[in-house]
């Protein structure tokens, strides 16, 4: 045996009596979890998700790397959607654009459907959200949780809006859904589909005249810098969906696997009270910065009622859909 030999063998037997005396997760690497976001660093999606990291990584020690991406990082919340049923990203934390991959989602889209953040717990812990899940499936994603996002307000830069009259001729931002953008149409406004990104500049430049958001992202995305009007419209509650792609979670161990789904469940109860908490006093802060106004609540309803039974929203939700979402809330 030639002297190269024996001096390889004694380096590579060196190599392995040092690796049986490290612990086996100095040794493995932890599992990369990249979750992304379209809202900005700061908004409450980031707080939500920070939180969820900190007991992701807590239960489960040097086994997982939780990333956080926000800012749409990782690339648009469609694009995402799509790679997570492709394998090449991970998870989402998303809002509007889940009902292009999902249209039972657009059930949310539904004007003035939950009373309250109870209301939407109790959905929550249904069998409406069981059909809502099921939509997904052969999309390559798992719905693991509904986390808070917050009732919907309209902002604008001309008046405020306190009856549907108001939204007459306004150049209303909506996510890109057929059912928001035919609920504003019906209303009055003239609705005008916008990625989340463009809205600012969007406004800014008077390219729309508002948009419809929950307090926290007008506060988060600074919208007040380039609005002048926030009316309490509080017409739509939509949640955040806490997505994962199917092909991660094939990859994972059962004990990764299980926690990371378990743990985005328990995490929702905990994003409705921050919610609900933050609501109260981000308002109160935006009214420093922003004009601020109650709606004409009955006649808004009253406007929005005929969208129940519009084809637009049952042919695309399903009434099946739409019957368990009414009977689980006691609307029937």
């Amino acid at each position: 045996m030639s002297l190269l030999t024996k001096t390889t063998l004694r380096k590579a037997a060196l190599v392995l009596a040092l690796g049986a005396l490290l612990p086996v997760t100095a040794l493995a690497r932890p599992v990369v979890l990249q979750i992304n976001s379209s809202l900005p660093d700061g908004s409450f999606a980031h707080t939500f998700l920070m939180e969820f990291k900190n007991r992701v990584e807590a239960e489960l020690p040097d086994k997982i790397d939780v990333q956080i991406f926000m800012g749409n990082t990782l690339g648009s919340e469609e694009d995402v959607l799509q790679g997570m049923g492709f394998g090449t990203h991970h998870a989402s934390l998303s809002a509007s654009a889940v009902v292009q991959v999902n249209p039972r989602t657009a059930v949310f889209d539904l004007p003035y459907l939950f009373e309250n953040r109870d209301k939407v717990q109790e959905f929550a812990a249904s069998p409406a959200f069981d059909m809502l899940s099921e939509g997904f499936s052969g999309k390559g994603i798992v719905l693991s949780a509904l986390w808070d996002n917050g009732f919907r307000v309209i902002t604008n830069s001309v008046r405020p809006v306190v009856t549907p009259a108001d939204l007459n001729g306004l150049k209303i931002r909506t996510p890109t859904s057929r059912q928001r953008v035919a609920m504003f149409n019906t209303l009055g406004a003239n609705a005008t589909p916008l990625s989340f990104g463009e809205v600012y500049s969007g406004l800014d430049q008077g390219v729309i005249d508002g948009q419809e958001n929950p307090a926290q992202i007008v506060e988060s995305a600074r919208l007040y810098e380039v609005q002048k009007y926030l009316s309490l419209s509080n017409h739509v509650y939509l949640p955040t969906f806490m997505l994962f792609g199917q092909p991660w979670l094939n990859a994972q161990t059962p004990e990764i696997r299980d926690t990371v789904l378990r743990i985005a469940a328990q995490t929702a109860p905990w994003t409705f009270t921050w919610g609900e908490e933050t609501d109260a006093r981000v308002l109160e802060e935006l009214a420093e910065k922003i004009a601020i106004n109650d709606v004409d609540f009955e006649a808004f309803q009253a406007a929005a009622l005929p969208l129940y039974d519009s084809p637009l929203f049952v042919d695309a939700i399903g009434a099946d859909m739409i019957k368990v979402t009414r009977e689980v809330l006691g609307l029937d």
